[in-house]
């Protein structure tokens, strides 16, 4: 009866091993060892169609999408509108063509060094739930060509930014590209510091932006470090125009300062929910291998952000000193938000915090914008000084004339 009942339960179970080629034609043949009870299949030469898929051609349209899908789209919008704040944000004057080369040069820096990131990664990302189907993994498109692809972005990138912006503005976006693909990809299987390395790639773009309209990196005799304190202890007034002034080098760290610390709470958060996907692609992330530190590391930046705004922006000449109270609130609230994620620690904190970093920047970005030193409202209103005065005697003579 043990005999028996053994025979049965191998036969069950080696029943689920049969080759994968069974399901290729129904005129395979499988044979079954009576002793052994081990499985052989003959399989026909003559495979149906249907057992293979057919490769779609790379159609224009089709090549685009996987072009874009190389770039990384959301992360190469993201760098192109910070580095569209950088430019915004700059008092110096700048051009439209200016505008549209450091937009176009940012973004084919970025496609590249996000391409490459990829075409280094193929075997990791083949392991990773949400990375699998990227387009060299799924072999939309082979190695040789996306690693083209990259080359010539690559190299279209610094070329546009040097010759319709500067040298500088070039030297940037190829600098934050080699240290994209090269130190920083080869780093995430290595060490932690990954993180902070892609964090001060991440921070270039609106110092691009910066630099681009004639910005100046480092002080000199020129342009020495200028502060600019609040009305009550300087008497240097919001519109003041002095060149010396206006092209401090500390407005370019304010703002490297405000993208770098962002990008904590923003990636440790969302690296907590994909964790799983890290450690099985063997990934050395904070999330990993400390996923209490990651919070913390989160908290400690989002700490960083309240000083940022509050003083050393307003402080380098970037924005007036009314941005330093008007930006409290969003920051309160992201720290409120990372100090949860770190007392509790869960995946539903985790998103949280990654749901308030989307709509922190932008918001921060836009109220400087609003809060730009030198910026008259009014004027742009149609309510200038001369406008509005005007307006005040018209309303005054009809009142009079009301009166008589």
């Amino acid at each position: 009866m043990q005999s028996a009942a053994r025979t049965r339960t191998s036969s069950a179970f080696t029943s689920y091993f049969f080759n994968n080629a069974q399901w290729a034609s129904s005129a395979i043949h499988i044979t079954r060892n009576p002793h052994t009870f081990g499985l052989k299949v003959h399989p026909t030469t003559d495979l149906p169609r249907s057992a293979f898929k057919q490769a779609e051609a790379l159609t224009p349209a089709r090549l685009t999408k996987i072009y874009w899908q190389l770039s990384k789209s959301s992360l190469t919008v993201l760098n192109v509108l910070t580095a569209m704040s950088g430019v915004a944000l700059s008092p110096l004057p700048t051009t439209v063509p200016v505008l549209l080369a450091t937009a176009v040069g940012t973004a084919l820096c970025s496609a590249s060094a996000n391409t490459l990131n990829q075409v280094q990664e193929v075997p990791f990302d083949a392991q990773m739930a949400r990375t699998r189907m990227r387009p060299v993994v799924r072999r939309a498109i082979s190695p040789l060509h996306a690693t083209a692809f990259a080359a010539v972005s690559g190299i279209t990138g610094p070329i546009i930014l040097w010759i319709m912006t500067n040298p500088t503005t070039a030297l940037i976006g190829a600098g934050t590209l080699a240290l994209y693909a090269g130190p920083y990809t080869w780093m995430k299987r290595k060490s932690i510091a990954n993180t902070w390395l892609g964090a001060v790639v991440g921070a270039a773009p609106p110092v691009m932006g910066w630099t681009a309209c004639g910005g100046q990196l480092f002080p000199s005799s020129s342009y020495p470090v200028h502060a600019f304190p609040p009305s009550f202890i300087s008497s240097i007034s919001d519109t003041a125009l002095d060149p010396s002034l206006i092209n401090s080098p500390l407005a370019p760290f304010a703002l490297f300062a405000l993208l770098f610390s962002w990008q904590f709470p923003h990636f440790n958060s969302l690296s907590y929910v994909v964790r799983g996907s890290y450690a099985q692609a063997g990934c050395h992330m904070l999330s990993v291998l400390d996923p209490r530190k990651n919070a913390l590391v989160s908290v400690r930046h989002a700490l960083i952000l309240i000083p940022t705004c509050s003083v050393l922006i307003p402080l380098s000449g970037l924005t007036t000193w009314w941005f330093a109270l008007s930006s409290l609130l969003p920051n309160i609230i992201l720290l409120r938000a990372s100090c949860v994620f770190w007392k509790r620690g869960g995946e539903k904190q985790a998103r949280a915090l990654f749901r308030h970093c989307l709509w922190y920047l932008p918001l921060i970005l836009g109220m400087m914008m609003a809060h730009k030193r030198g910026v008259d409202w009014s004027q742009w209103f149609g309510l200038g000084n001369d406008d509005f005065k005007k307006l005040k005697d018209e309303e005054h003579v009809v009142a009079n004339s009301q009166s008589s």
